[in-house]
């Protein structure tokens, strides 16, 4: 097996994997986001709340990648239950962040010292990591790609795995620099600007949280006609 068809599944395996999961988290619209849920923060603590979100972005899509299948069949937990369970949890904390009042500037600076690397290291997996940016629907992704890893041959397989864990790494790094300059991106957009754009982006994860739901309600209900149509005919 010659070098050039190792790195020709490399390089598809990145693509793909990296083209399927980079827009399901869609760290731009996450960026607004997270300057409202880290109000008050310093920018320290922000850049600290950043790396760590990148870092478990990293370990959660790697195990679903590798092993998610795994584990789901070993817990008998079905991808649907997840679709709905996370898309709920997504849908909570979008309506938190539609029926939030405006960020206060005074309040703000109040509680800069208040927002310790505690709250940092709380804050950093719920809401921010899952459902955020992380949420069902990157999950199901890394499942899916976890399933077109396995090849003919181990060193096949090994290649396109290790494609795969590279692009996860990019994205983990494309989503850490739209959360660490977040403020500069903004920045031109002033108060109103900002607080319209985040408006929307809750808006839309709203919807993307309705749009889980309703994909894993659609799959078990067709699931549970498929199950009533093959005891019909036995």
């Amino acid at each position: 097996m010659t070098d050039s068809v190792l790195w020709l599944d490399f390089g598809r395996s990145f693509l793909f994997t990296i083209a399927t999961l980079l827009p399901m988290l869609n760290p731009p619209a996450a960026a607004p986001i997270f300057l409202t849920l880290t109000e008050g923060a310093s920018v320290s603590a922000r850049n600290e709340l950043a790396k760590r979100v990148c870092i478990n972005i990293f370990i959660m899509l790697g195990i679903a990648l590798v092993a998610g299948n795994l584990v789901l069949d070993f817990l008998g937990i079905s991808l649907p239950i997840i679709r709905i369970g996370g898309g709920l949890l997504v849908i909570a904390t979008a309506w938190n962040l539609v029926v939030a009042t405006d960020p206060d500037t005074s309040h703000a600076q109040d509680i800069v010292e208040q927002y310790s690397f505690e709250k940092v290291r709380s804050k950093a997996f719920y809401p921010l990591t899952f459902p955020m940016l992380c949420g069902p629907g990157s999950i199901s992704a890394a499942l899916t790609v976890g399933v077109t890893l396995h090849d003919t041959t181990t060193t096949l397989t090994a290649s396109k795995l290790t494609g795969s864990v590279t692009a996860i790494a990019a994205a983990a790094l494309v989503v850490y620099m739209c959360l660490r300059f977040a403020s500069q991106f903004l920045y031109k957009l002033g108060t109103t600007g900002t607080a319209v754009l985040m408006r929307l982006s809750a808006f839309i994860l709203l919807c993307l949280g309705v749009q889980i739901v309703w994909d894993g309600v659609h799959d078990l209900v067709l699931n549970l006609l498929i199950e009533a149509a093959n005891a019909t005919r036995t």
